[in-house]
């Protein structure tokens, strides 16, 4: 197996979870919150999101879906275009209303665009610096491994909270 196969196939199984979190939630299940400071469906899917978006855009020099592509002005949320959902706020997740299709739309683009950004990674291309602001700078391959952790883990919270959605509705 080459390394962009194996990349590939943990981004798929992001979009595989994601899927699954949000399939036949309305609007407001998307929205629901196990108390008041609760982070919701909508935004853990929507931050995951905005997460491999901006790190995958960023580490190929490409332009983000987000702007490229019309979903800032789709969304309108009201944050400004580089937000990422990263030290939102209480107030700032419960802004996050979205609707299954929308996120699932997002979703699909951005993922999507990373399986073709991933087709022609080479394991040398791993080894590239994207990011020298840390110490030791960040390779290519750690920052596909942060976005496919944190991408796993937000769409694991995800399909908890719908969980409880499901448990509360019987």
């Amino acid at each position: 197996m080459r390394s962009a196969d194996l990349l590939i196939d943990a981004f798929g199984r992001i979009r595989e979870v994601v899927d699954s979190a949000v399939d036949g939630l309305t609007p407001d299940q998307l929205s629901w919150r196990a108390d008041r400071d609760a982070n919701t469906v909508a935004w853990l899917v929507w931050h995951l999101t905005r997460i491999e978006d901006d790190h995958v855009a960023d580490a190929f020099g490409t332009e983000q879906a987000w702007t490229a592509r019309g979903w800032a002005e789709r969304f309108a949320l009201p944050f400004v275009t580089a937000a990422t959902g990263y030290g939102h706020s209480s107030a700032e997740v419960a802004a996050v209303r979205l609707d299954r299709d929308a996120l699932s739309g997002y979703h699909h683009d951005v993922a999507d665009r990373a399986v073709e950004l991933l087709g022609g990674v080479t394991d040398d291309a791993l080894d590239r610096v994207v990011d020298e602001r840390w110490d030791p700078p960040v390779t290519l391959g750690v920052r596909l491994v942060s976005v496919i952790s944190d991408g796993l883990q937000h769409a694991g919270q995800a399909a908890f909270v719908r969980g409880l959605i499901e448990r509360l509705a019987t």
